[in-house]
């Protein structure tokens, strides 16, 4: 049985429970007098889970993101609950491209092709159900090439 790498987060407590000073400087959430500490780590939490929700719905619908929403779930996890940003960096599904993400920026090659190709879909449906004026479907036009765009000079992860 192989033992998983488990990543470490800046945010992190040590082991004794107590945050190091490295830990209270870069955390926002961490206040000298704890008011706020924990309302500002229940809000991250409770984001967290609403974007992994968010994720799921996103899994099962066409056209929906996913990955975005998990991404942004882990930022949430590793403000509020290391455990939890630990169990999605270490998924088996999508724990290597939330890895990808977080370590070099990263996006696959297979992924980068879905998204731009569900851009261009959506950007078709929208024609075709919306006929829109010229003006509004160049704007659209330029907004979805743009998002394209970004996706396309990402690093590629290594397959």
């Amino acid at each position: 049985m192989t033992r998983r790498r488990r990543f470490s987060s800046p945010l992190r407590a040590d082991p004794s429970g107590r945050a190091s000073e490295e830990t209270e400087r870069l955390d926002p959430c961490r206040t000298p007098s704890g008011i706020g500490g924990r309302a500002a780590r229940l809000g991250w939490l409770a984001m967290g889970w609403i974007c992994v929700a968010l994720g799921v719905i996103g899994a099962m619908l066409p056209l929906m993101p996913t990955t975005i929403f998990l991404i942004l779930a882990v930022g949430c996890f590793a403000r509020s609950s290391p455990r939890l940003e630990a169990w999605l960096l270490d998924h088996p599904r999508v724990g290597p491209t939330l890895r990808a993400w977080r370590r070099d920026g990263a996006i696959g090659r297979r992924a980068k092709a879905l998204a731009c190709g569900g851009t261009a879909a959506g950007y078709g449906i929208f024609l075709l159900a919306a006929r829109p004026g010229l003006p509004l479907a160049m704007l659209v036009a330029a907004a979805m090439a743009g998002c394209a765009l970004y996706i396309l000079t990402r690093p590629t992860a290594p397959a």
